[in-house]
C-alpha cells in the first residue's frame, strides 16, 4: 500500500502540469481542470491498490481525467459541436475498454506508450505556464498558483516552504483561480510584442521561487532546498518548451551554477559562508558543467538580439565558476557586467550589487560611494543586505565602529535566524567605543513600557519607534543618534504618505526625544498641512460584490460590514473589546459615545464573538512577537492573540479589494464609510 501512495505521489508530482494543461484546453477551466484531475488522483488511490500501477501511469490519470472532461461537458450541455470536437480527439489519443470495471486506460498503441506527436501536449503545459505567471495576479498568487499546477505541490507544502498555513496558501490559490475566471484569461500562448513581457512574467516566477529557497528570508535555515530543486525543474522544463528563448535557457544557467555552491554556502553549525570565503572544491563540477551547457545554448538562441537581464547574470555566475579561486576572479568583468545589468534593470538591488563588485575591482571606498546613495531609497529601507554591505566596506576601510553598526542594523532587519546570527557575530568581532548611556531599543523600550501610557498611544508610538530601531539597529547608543539619522529614516519611511501619517509619525519621534531629553533630535521634522478631501466611498455595486464574497474570513467580513453600516472611524472599531458590545442593541459604548449597526452585522457578529467574554473584538492572527509586546488591554486573555492592528486591516481590505479596483491598487478602509 505504502509503495502504492508512492507512486501515486511520483507520477502527480511529474505528470500533473501535463494533466491539468491537457485538461485546460478542453474545458477552458483552470479550476475545473484541477479537480478533474484530482478526480482521477482519487481514482488511482482507490484503483492501484487492487489493480498495481499500470504500465503508464501518467496517460492512465490523463485518460481517465479527460473522460471526467466529457462526462462534465455533457452534463452541462454544452454545444453539440465541442461534444463532437472533444470525442475524436479522446478517440484519436487514446484506447478505452468500456467493459473495465476499473476504468483502466491507456494511450493507444499496443505498448501502452504515447503515439504520435508530442507538440499539442507540451504547447499546453507552455500555456499553463504562461496563465500561472498571468501579469492580472499579484505576485504571491502567481508563485502559488505555478507550485500547485506547474509542481503538482499540495498547499500544505508549499506553505511549509514559505513559513505560512494552509489555509493562507489554499485561499491564495482559490483567489489565484477565481481572479483568471473573471477576467476571462485567455489558455493560449502569447505572441508578438507580449511574449516577451509574458515570458519575462513566468522567468520571474521560478527565479523567485528558486531565490527563496536559495537565501530562505525568514525562517531558522538559511536554505530550502526542495524549493531550488523545484525552481530548477521548472526552469529546466520551460527551457525545453521554448527552446527559442535565450532568457529561458539562461536563468537555467544562473541557477545551475547557483546551486552549485550549495554545499559551501554553509559551516558547520549552519552559519552562511560569504563567496570569496567558500571552499570552491566543494562546488558541484556536474551542476558547473550543466550550467555551462546551458549557457551555450542561450547564446546560440540569442543570435543577432541583445542580451537580457538573464544572460547578464549568468555572464556573472560563469565567471565566478571559472574562478579557481577568489582572489583569481575577475572582478573588473563582473562589475561591467552589473553596469550593463543596470542599464536594462535600474533597479536599486542591481545597483547594490554594482557596489559590491565595484568595492572588489576598484578599492572598498569605490563601493562604498555608491552604496552610500542608496541609503536613503524607500524601497532598500528593510532590505538587510545594504547594511550589510556597508559593513563589510566600512570594515575594510578600518572603519569598524561604524561597521558594527551597520551589521547590527542588518541583523535586525533579517528575518533569517542564521543569519541574524552570523551578522551579530560580525558585528561584535569589531571594535565600538563603550557606550556612556542606553542603547536606543533600551530607551526605545523603557519609553513605551512607561507608567501613564494608554495602550493605544504606546500601540502607536511602538510603531514608529520599532521603524527607528530596524532602520538604525536597535544597538546604537542614544549619544550616537543625529537629527540627520532621524530626518534620513523618517523621510525614506513615511516620506511619500499623507500628512496625517508623516504628522503622526513626528508626533512620536518628538514625545521620545523630549522625554529622553534630546529635543533637537526632531528638529528635521516639520509639520505638514493636512487638508486632504475626505476619499470618495465604494459604489454600491461594489460592495455588493465584496459582500458576496462568502470566502473571505469571517473576522474580515464583520469588519468590513460594521464600519460601513456604522460610518464609525477606523481607528475606534478596532479598539472596541467584546464588553463593549450589545449584540441585541446593534451598538457598543466607546470613550466617545456609542457605534450602532444594522443587519448586515448582527448576522455575523454573534459567529465571531463566540463564547468570549473579554478581550479586543477584532484578534491578530498570532500572538505578539517579542519585539512587538503589547499591553494586556489589548491581548485576548483566552488565545494571549492581540489586537489586530489598522496597517495589517488596511492591507487585507487592499489585496481583497484590489480586483475590484480599475487602478488594481485596491480600496482603503475609510471608503467603506458611508457619506452622511
Amino acid at each position: 500500500m505504502r509503495d502504492v501512495h508512492g507512486a501515486v505521489d511520483a507520477v502527480w508530482k511529474s505528470e500533473s502540469a501535463r494533466i491539468v494543461a491537457a485538461l485546460t484546453r478542453l474545458v477552458r477551466d483552470v479550476g475545473l481542470a484541477e479537480e478533474l484531475a484530482q478526480d482521477a488522483l482519487v481514482a488511482a488511490l482507490e484503483q492501484w491498490p487492487r489493480s498495481g500501477v499500470p504500465d503508464n501511469p501518467g496517460a492512465w490519470l490523463t485518460a481517465i481525467a479527460k473522460r471526467r472532461a466529457v462526462d462534465h461537458i455533457r452534463r452541462a450541455r454544452l454545444l453539440d459541436q465541442k461534444q463532437r470536437q472533444l470525442a475524436h480527439e479522446q478517440h484519436e489519443s487514446y484506447e478505452f475498454d468500456p467493459e473495465s470495471p476499473d476504468g483502466t486506460a491507456g494511450p493507444a498503441g499496443t505498448d501502452g506508450s504515447a503515439t504520435g506527436p508530442q507538440q499539442p501536449q507540451e504547447d499546453d503545459v507552455l500555456r499553463l505556464m504562461f496563465l500561472s505567471c498571468h501579469p492580472v495576479l499579484p505576485t504571491p498568487a502567481r508563485v502559488a498558483l505555478t507550485l500547485r499546477l506547474l509542481g503538482g505541490l499540495t498547499a500544505e507544502e508549499i506553505a511549509r516552504a514559505f513559513l505560512t498555513t494552509e489555509t493562507v496558501i489554499t485561499r491564495r490559490i482559490a483567489d489565484a483561480k477565481r481572479t483568471l475566471a473573471e477576467e476571462r484569461v485567455p489558455f493560449e500562448l502569447p505572441d508578438g510584442a507580449e511574449l516577451a513581457e509574458r515570458l519575462r512574467s513566468v522567468l520571474d516566477v521560478v527565479y523567485l521561487v528558486f531565490n527563496e529557497g536559495y537565501s530562505a528570508t525568514s525562517g531558522d535555515d538559511l536554505r530550502r532546498p526542495g524549493l531550488t530543486l523545484e525552481a530548477l525543474r521548472l526552469g529546466r522544463l520551460l527551457a525545453e518548451l521554448a527552446p527559442d528563448e535565450p532568457e529561458a535557457h539562461a536563468l537555467v544557467a544562473l541557477m545551475e551554477i547557483q546551486e552549485s555552491r550549495s554545499a559551501a554556502r554553509t559551516g558547520p553549525s549552519g552559519e552562511p559562508v560569504p563567496l570569496h570565503d567558500q571552499n570552491r572544491g566543494r562546488w558541484d563540477p556536474l551542476l558547473i558543467r550543466r550550467g555551462f551547457t546551458a549557457m551555450l545554448r542561450a547564446r546560440d538562441a540569442q543570435q543577432a538580439r541583445a542580451a537580457g537581464p538573464y544572460l547578464l547574470q549568468a555572464a556573472i555566475a560563469v565567471t565566478h565558476a571559472r574562478s579557481r579561486t577568489a582572489d583569481e576572479t575577475d572582478w573588473q568583468q563582473i562589475a561591467a557586467l552589473y553596469e550593463a545589468l543596470e542599464r536594462l534593470l535600474p533597479t536599486p538591488v542591481v545597483r547594490l550589487n554594482r557596489a559590491v563588485a565595484l568595492g572588489r575591482a576598484y578599492g572598498p571606498a569605490a563601493g562604498l560611494a555608491l552604496a552610500d546613495t542608496l541609503t536613503t531609497d524607500p524601497a532598500l529601507q528593510d532590505y538587510h543586505l545594504l547594511p550589510g554591505v556597508r559593513g563589510d566596506l566600512l570594515a575594510e576601510l578600518g572603519r569598524h565602529p561604524e561597521a558594527r553598526q551597520e551589521f547590527d542594523r542588518a541583523a535586525a532587519l533579517t528575518r533569517n535566524t542564521a543569519e541574524r546570527a552570523f551578522l551579530l557575530r560580525r558585528a561584535d568581532t569589531m571594535a565600538a567605543t563603550a557606550p556612556s548611556g542606553p542603547t536606543l531599543g533600551e530607551a526605545a523600550e523603557e519609553f513605551l513600557t512607561r507608567d501613564g501610557l494608554d495602550p493605544a498611544t504606546a500601540r502607536s508610538y511602538g510603531g514608529t519607534l520599532r521603524r527607528l530601531c530596524r532602520s538604525l539597529g536597535d544597538r546604537l547608543p542614544l549619544d550616537s543618534l543625529t537629527a540627520d539619522d532621524i530626518t534620513r529614516v523618517a523621510t525614506t519611511a513615511w516620506g511619500d504618505g499623507a500628512a496625517t501619517t508623516w504628522n503622526r509619525h513626528r508626533s512620536a519621534v518628538r514625545s521620545f526625544t523630549a522625554w529622553a531629553a534630546r529635543d533637537g533630535l526632531a528638529a528635521g521634522l516639520e509639520r505638514r498641512a493636512e487638508n486632504a478631501p475626505r476619499p470618495e466611498p465604494m459604489p454600491a455595486e461594489l460592495l455588493g460584490a465584496l459582500w458576496d464574497r462568502t470566502e473571505v474570513p469571517l473576522r474580515e467580513r464583520v469588519l468590513w460590514r460594521l464600519l460601513h453600516e456604522s460610518g464609525a472611524k477606523v481607528t475606534a472599531v478596532l479598539a472596541l473589546d467584546v464588553e463593549q458590545v450589545d449584540p441585541d442593541d446593534r451598538r457598543a459604548r466607546t470613550d466617545t459615545g456609542w457605534i450602532s449597526w444594522r443587519s448586515g452585522t448582527a448576522l455575523l457578529l454573534p459567529d465571531l464573538i463566540g463564547t468570549r467574554t473579554r478581550g479586543p473584538l477584532f484578534r491578530a492572527d498570532r500572538r505578539p512577537g517579542p519585539a512587538r509586546r503589547a499591553g494586556d488591554a489589548d491581548l485576548c486573555p483566552e488565545t494571549g492573540r492581540g489586537r489586530l492592528s489598522y496597517e495589517r486591516a488596511e492591507y487585507l481590505f487592499k489585496r481583497t479589494t484590489a480586483s475590484l479596483d480599475p487602478g488594481g491598487r485596491g480600496w482603503t478602509l475609510r471608503q467603506l464609510r458611508e457619506r452622511r
